[in-house]
């Protein structure tokens, strides 16, 4: 069958059953899915059991330390490859009172802003609204459908089809690299497909070949033992939320570079061919900056797309004494800054820590793991703490000229009669270097959700149009 026979035959078959793969959707969306509610995501990896064994696939819970992951296996005879779909079925704790329903796993249906009950066919622009509606729990009833439109038009690929879904992935996927050891015959792969992340803003087909790490610390810089007047004290004891701003500020310069000794080290200057990859991806810096209310950008590289190449230093949040109504007049104990650092492959997490704390250090700060007692601030004038987050991520990229690579590209280039986006490297992070790294094999991410669909955050969505999309890109890749 043709690339486009195919799509008419996914489209038709999708299109007459909307209401079913909808209502399949917004029951997974309906169990709670944060991944410290055990008893939930439990409730969760034993609905995705049986969703993939009704798709003919064995299927399996496999226990680890932590949460379950849910594993499927399809064999093929005479099979090419074996593939690994991988998304995570939990999502992001919430906040019911800054979500604009009952309750963000009680999904409701909206028209632009007006909620609406559906009936009849589906419009594209409508959206669901729910915890996982895109991150990630779409992109699982995806692959799903795909298997029931292919199986419906008689359609086998060459490949065997692996599935793991991971319960941890929004709390750093802590069990899943370990898990290789325990499973690893289960887990082999000629290539994994992550099903991940919004597409490019423009809509087109989008496929990422890596993704940046993460690094997170908490800063705290030390003033007086407890708050004083500003009055009677101001001018004579030093402010921390001063020396915190100070500190921060001496990181980076007016164009956004970081200032921090060797952060950009060991990575080497972009090629004709990766400068040509990068400007191939469609974006609109002007509409942008429009839409984020922006007037410039920083100056690391000169797109998004290259700025995405290097690591970053991000400040993420800072809290020191009282603002608004609850303002007075006083100095402050203490001022702390919560720091994200973005990994590329060539700056592993340690490395970069350990850069940030001799920057801290050369700005004449005396380092303390933990509340410093007297004797300590009275022998340190400037004090400052500096506490590693759990939940670090390394970063991976798999080369764009692997046989593996052209084989997903040429995939979704005949089924939708376009280039796809290609991105080098995505500026998101996903858990899963360490678990790529242990199996051995390339990894590509596949999104497939609406860009502005609020992941992480309240009012998390899903355009229904890129849904059915994403139902045909998962048939392309079920054919290869």
């Amino acid at each position: 069958m043709s690339a486009a026979d195919l799509r008419s035959s996914v489209e038709a078959y999708v299109a007459s059953r909307q209401s079913e793969i909808v209502g399949e959707l917004s029951e997974l969306l309906s169990i709670p899915n944060v991944a410290a509610d055990r008893v939930n995501i439990r409730r969760n990896s034993e609905r995705l059991r049986g969703m993939l064994e009704r798709r003919g696939l064995q299927a399996e819970i496999l226990e680890t330390a932590g949460n379950p992951l849910v594993w499927g296996e399809r064999r093929v005879a005479g099979a090419k490859r074996t593939m690994l779909f991988y998304a995570h079925y939990d999502g992001q704790p919430v906040d019911p009172a800054r979500w604009k329903q009952a309750s963000p796993f009680q999904p409701v249906w909206r028209e632009g802003s007006r909620e609406i009950t559906p009936q009849g066919r589906f419009q594209d622009d409508w959206r669901i609204y729910g915890r996982s509606a895109s991150d990630d729990k779409s992109p699982i009833v995806a692959l799903l459908t795909a298997l029931d439109a292919l199986r419906a038009a008689g359609v086998e690929g060459s490949s065997n089809i692996r599935v793991i879904l991971d319960g941890e992935e929004e709390a750093g996927s802590p069990s899943l690299a370990p898990a290789v050891g325990r499973y690893r015959d289960k887990l082999r792969a000629d290539l994994a497909l992550i099903l991940d992340g919004p597409l490019h803003p423009s809509g087109r087909p989008t496929l990422t070949f890596g993704a940046r790490g993460v690094l997170a610390v908490e800063l705290t810089v030390y003033g007086p033992k407890f708050s004083l007047h500003s009055g009677h004290y101001g001018n004579w004891v030093p402010n921390p939320a001063m020396g915190l701003v100070q500190l921060l500020a001496s990181m980076k310069d007016g164009q956004g570079r970081v200032l921090i000794g060797g952060f950009y080290d060991g990575i080497p200057a972009l090629g004709e061919e990766e400068r040509k990859i990068l400007r191939a991806v469609p974006d609109d810096p002007a509409a942008l900056q429009k839409l984020f209310g922006i007037a410039r950008t920083e100056a690391v590289g000169e797109s998004l797309q290259e700025a995405l190449q290097f690591p970053s230093l991000n400040v993420r949040g800072m809290r020191s004494g009282y603002v608004g109504a609850e303002a007075r007049t006083i100095i402050p104990l203490d001022a702390t800054a919560s720091i994200d650092i973005r990994l590329v492959r060539e700056t592993p997490s340690d490395r970069m820590y350990e850069k940030l704390l001799a920057h801290i250090r050369k700005q004449g700060y005396h380092v303390v793991d933990g509340e410093p007692d007297d004797a300590t601030r009275a022998k340190y004038p400037k004090l400052a703490r500096v506490a590693r987050r759990a939940g670090d991520s390394e970063a991976f990229r798999t080369d764009m000229r692997l046989a593996e690579s052209r084989l997903v590209v040429e995939a979704l280039r005949k089924m939708w009669g376009q280039e796809p986006v290609q991105i080098r490297t995505s500026g998101g992070t996903v858990p899963l270097e360490p678990f790529i790294r242990a199996l051995g094999f390339p990894a590509i991410g596949v999104p497939t959700v609406n860009f502005d669909n609020n992941q992480h955050s309240e009012n998390e969505n899903l355009r229904l149009g890129h849904f059915w999309r994403a139902i045909v890109t998962m048939a392309a890749l079920l054919t290869l």
